[in-house]
């Protein structure tokens, strides 16, 4: 069964920055292409960045690009996200998916991002 734990979410101020987890479980996280996707109050899922397995191949939103890092650690079947020059409009429940587009229904219970002043 596939699990992902989203971990690092909070308030923050705009201009800051947050670093997010995801710890993976039930599947071969190293051989796994993996997302984020976060969903705003009264909007759709939005895939906001996607990383491959092997030859580290990267896909950024526009909206994010420039601002926002995905990596991973397979040794810890961990991904992350690095949130920098965070805006109001940032704010959603981001969670991590596996895969490079992922599915309609997040598996984890997501983690909240608040960017506010």
């Amino acid at each position: 069964e596939v699990q992902l734990v989203e971990s690092g979410g909070g308030l923050v101020q705009p201009g800051g920055s947050l670093r997010l987890s995801c710890a993976a479980s039930g599947f071969t996280f190293s051989t796994s292409a993996m997302s984020w996707v976060r969903q705003a109050p009264g909007k759709g899922l939005e895939r906001v960045s996607s990383i491959d397995s092997g030859s580290g191949v990267t896909y950024y939103a526009g909206s994010v690009k420039g601002r926002f890092t995905i990596s991973r650690d397979n040794a810890k079947n961990t991904l992350y996200l690095q949130l920098n020059s965070l805006k109001t409009e940032d704010t959603a429940m981001y969670y991590c998916a596996k895969g490079w587009f992922p599915g309609p229904s997040p598996v984890g219970q997501g983690t909240q991002v608040t960017v506010s002043s």
